[in-house]
């Protein structure tokens, strides 16, 4: 038993959400944006929110990914004081909160990067870098190469076998613990993080806080090896992240009924007794009102978002259905990360927002939502049903996609649940 397995997460990207200018320029660009985020907190509550996930908040040129300090609150969201006022308020309103930890690779501007370049061999920080080079220099000018990330010269990777590297970065989230008192980490790229380096991040955090999160961005969670005790406490569910609303638009519910099963049947599931962090949208991803073929599928993917297995997490603002639609480019993923106005958004329908604060209650007092095993009772293209069951608790859900009303006759332990659901609609029994 776990804070983290019980909550529901929220998650905001607090560049884009606050309305902090693409770019770092200096004092032209600073602020005290992330004291906005205390506005936000009656709403968290209203929510049923139980820990949020910031995006990042530390000293970068642009986006949060390329960090240049991991010690010093980046300028255009606010100060360190203004960090610590907003968390210390989440946790006055018993919201948990966890950050981004960027440790793959930083920005070219990082202090360390720069001591390189104008010392080169004789530079402390000349090993801390991964495979760089002075035989030729980079596309961006520098008289060097190495491994970056994901093609962006921009993004300098670190090396993590490094004992220096990993002692520096353990002492940076020391800092964090101490400075803001944190609950967790959201750890960047996970997928290629060093092993060792995530070992001992586990056992470093542990160790000060016994129920301190880890959590890894895995893009391909097909088999991942990096999940259970003295590794991750969980993952990014990128799998179910696609089936949920590739089964919607495709009117073909066995694609995220299997999913479910194949992470977690008792007796061969990948994952099972495993909690992933599930989805429908992220700062990545095209928010799920613009993914989703018809807009009617919101009310019952977030139904299923909220009581299969795993930890949910709602991406701010798709709650009212923002939209935003991942483009090309550098700039493909600026429509995701929109400032977000309450005042707006409370103006609009709140049908949706109504749908998912239920839900999140039930799941808070309902044990088998939170910890319950999972089982198929009804597959079709256009309905399913499943179970959620744990010490004599049990959830039957239910979804009909149809363009017609459907009556379900299902039989669970010796009992029958006879009921009627509209089309595009689902219930919790």
């Amino acid at each position: 038993m776990s804070w983290y397995n019980e909550v529901t997460f929220y998650h905001i990207y607090p560049l884009g959400a606050c309305g902090a200018p693409m770019y770092h320029d200096g004092a032209n660009t600073d602020g005290h944006r992330i004291l906005t985020l205390l506005d936000w907190i009656p709403h968290l509550q209203e929510l049923g929110i139980g820990a949020v996930y910031l995006g990042p908040v530390f000293e970068s040129m642009s986006h949060g990914y390329d960090t240049v300090d991991y010690t010093k609150v980046d300028s255009r969201l606010g100060n360190k004081e203004d960090l610590t006022k907003v968390i210390r308020a989440l946790h006055d309103a018993g919201i948990r909160v966890v950050l981004d930890g960027v440790f793959n690779h930083v920005g070219r501007g990082h202090r360390f990067y720069q001591d390189v370049l104008e010392k080169r061999d004789d530079s402390p920080y000349r090993w801390w870098f991964s495979n760089l080079r002075f035989d030729w220099g980079n596309p961006l000018g520098d008289p060097c190469v190495y491994n970056n990330w994901g093609g962006d010269w921009n993004l300098v990777k670190l090396e993590l076998t490094h004992p220096d590297v990993r002692r520096y970065l353990l002492e940076v989230v020391g800092q964090w613990m101490d400075d803001y008192e944190i609950d967790g980490l959201r750890l960047d790229t996970a997928d290629v993080l060093h092993p060792d380096f995530i070992r001992e991040l586990n056992g470093y955090t542990k160790s000060r806080q016994e129920d301190f999160w880890l959590m890894g961005e895995f893009m391909n969670c097909a088999n991942c090896q990096m999940i259970g005790p003295g590794l991750l406490d969980s993952i990014t569910n990128y799998e179910c992240w696609k089936g949920l609303y590739s089964s919607i638009n495709t009117r073909n519910l066995f694609e995220i009924s299997y999913g479910i099963n194949r992470q977690t049947n008792p007796e061969w599931g990948m994952y099972r007794g495993k909690f992933l962090y599930n989805f429908l949208d992220n700062h990545d991803q095209t928010r799920i009102a613009d993914q989703v073929n018809d807009i009617r599928a919101l009310p019952v993917l977030y139904t299923v978002l909220l009581t299969m297995p795993g930890i949910p997490s709602i991406y701010y603002g798709s709650e009212w259905g923002m939209t935003g639609r991942k483009g090309q480019g550098a700039d493909a993923d600026l429509p995701l990360r929109k400032p977000l106005s309450f005042e707006d958004m409370t103006k609009g329908d709140q049908a949706l927002m109504q749908h998912i604060a239920d839900i999140t209650r039930l799941r808070a007092q309902s044990p088998a939502l939170q910890y319950g095993g999972y089982k198929n009772v009804l597959e079709r293209n256009m309905q399913w049903a499943f179970t959620r069951e744990l010490n004599g608790e049990v959830k039957i859900i239910a979804v009909n996609i149809d363009e017609h009303p459907f009556d379900f006759h299902l039989q669970y332990q010796g009992r029958n649940y006879v009921f009627t659901l509209e089309p595009w609609s689902s219930n919790i029994f």
